[in-house]
This record gives C-alpha cells, structure tokens and sequence, in this order.
C-alpha cells in the first residue's frame, strides 16, 4: 500500500497546482433550470481529490500540460462546448473518415497516461468520477447494429486491454471488465436522458490478486445522490496481458468494430466533464 499512501500525502500539496477546480468548481450541464446540477460531479465532501479536469478554463487540456488529447486528426474531433457557466469537452468520431481514426481504430479520447495523478497502480484505491452527455444520440432501434459505443475507461498501459469501462449499448450503459468476462448495465435505459448530464462513479481497488473490487454508481438527471448499481468483489483488478507498471484512464468516444457498411450510425458525439480521480485509500466511502 506504499503507492496509496504516498499519492494521499502528494494529493493536499497538488490540489492547487493540478486540479483547476475551485470552491466554486465546474457546474456541468446547467442550460436551463430543467436539467440536473451535477456540480462536481460527487456532490459530497468525501474523499481527497488527486485529480480534477473541469475544462473550466475552455482548453483542451483542462490547464494540465500533460493531459493527452485527442490523436484523431479531424479539426473537430475534440472540442470545448460552453457548458453552464464554464466548458465541457466533446469528442467526436465519423465512420469511414481516416480522421477520426487513432490507433487503428475509430476513436477520439483523451487520457491521463502522462499524468501522475491519473495513473494507478497495484496497491492504490481509488474513486473515479464523471459527468457523461450523450450529444444528439440516436437510439437504438430494431434492425440497427448493435455495436457498442466506449465512453470511459480504465486502461492497462503498454497496448493492453482495459481493467474496465463503461459502453453505451443499444439503448443502455453498461459496466464491463472484458478480461474477467464481467458485465452488467448500471443505465437501464438512457433515452429519457439524451442531451441531458448523467454522473457515474467508479470505485476499484487495484490488486494483483483476488482482494480487489470494483463499485459502480450512478446519479440520473433529477436525482441528489449517487446509487450503487453493481459490485464485484474478491476479483483481481489489475491484470494486464502484457506486462505493465501502471494503468491510466481515457474518456471520449471509442467505437471499436464499427463500419458504415454494416448500418452503424455514422457520426457520434459525446461531452464530458468534472473528471475527477479521489484517494480512497484512507476509509471506507460509500
């Protein structure tokens, strides 16, 4: 637990200097009265923040330098939207366009690879948090493809596979761990909440062995709290293919197998913001 303990003590001396947040942080979402006030993005004054990226200050970067943008070419791959009083990020992708294509895939993310304090390793507990915004969805409808849309993930570095993320897939968002074969929907049906802020909260403790766990949370436009959806206990976390020291998070538009010819729809965007990592490490947090 050496790295979890180090990365609490680091988390008071780097909030000013990494998290661009403030007391009156980022308020997602906030168009008009009707919408849901995700704040940032927990509501609580729970547990350490080791990292925030609001996007407040209206550039892709969030004010981190070593925040990854997107790799897709395409001018709007990745945006700033106004959002409320300050800015979200939108990430674009256009089927059979090579410039909306990273990494031999159709995808435009943006990442922590590069930034300490979103990267976890074997030993840490942590909190993710995310405000999602499904911009102009077009559902699901029988007859379509029914491929899956990557939103959010938790990945392995060094090429491997994700630990977790979370998909749109037809008309829900589900929770997957693809190495250990877990899944569940935490969004039963998200039509209801097109062009609307939804909030998800992801809790792992990362471990080489069985001791680890994942919790899924979410919080729907008109709720005040976040509800636990699903839990994985006892499970082995991180467990790269290929060998890898660390892992780091991506957010964005990932939408792996995806063709025009197979009736795939053929431009999607989505918005996040109030991403945020937490250090769990020193209690228990519901």
């Amino acid at each position: 637990m050496e790295n979890s303990t180090r990365r609490s003590v680091l988390a008071a001396a780097l909030a000013g200097a990494i998290t661009v947040a403030s007391g009156t942080a980022a308020q997602a979402g906030l168009d008009d009265e009707d919408r849901s006030v995700p704040g940032p993005c927990g509501g609580d004054s729970g547990p350490p923040a080791l990292l925030t990226v609001d996007y407040a200050n209206g550039t892709l970067n969030s004010g981190i330098p070593d925040l990854t943008t997107t790799h897709a070419t395409a001018d709007d791959a990745s945006y700033i939207v106004a959002s409320g009083a300050d800015h979200a990020v939108a990430h674009k992708v256009t089927l059979g366009d090579p410039s909306y294509v990273s990494d031999g895939a159709p995808r435009s993310e943006s990442a922590t690879n590069d930034v300490h304090e979103g990267k976890f390793v074997v030993g840490d507990e942590q909190r993710y948090e995310f405000s999602l915004l499904l911009k102009d969805w077009k559902p699901f409808a029988p007859g379509d493809s029914e491929s899956g849309d990557i939103v959010f993930q938790g990945k392995h570095a060094g090429g491997n596979q994700p630990s977790f993320y979370l998909m749109t897939k037809r008309n829900s968002i589900a929770f997957r761990s693809p190495i250990l074969g877990l899944q569940a929907g935490v969004v039963g049906d998200f039509r209801p909440y097109i062009d609307e802020w939804m909030h998800f909260r992801v809790d792992v403790r990362w471990t080489d062995d069985s001791t680890g766990y994942y919790r899924v949370s979410t919080r729907m436009p008109g709720e005040s709290q976040f509800t636990l959806r699903q839990t994985y206990e006892n499970v082995k976390t991180f467990h790269p293919v290929n060998p890898a020291e660390f892992g780091y998070l991506k957010w964005g538009l990932y939408r792996p197998g995806q063709t025009l010819e197979q009736g795939d729809v053929p431009t999607r965007t989505v918005h996040h913001d109030d991403i945020r990592v937490l250090d769990l490490s020193q209690g228990s947090h519901q």
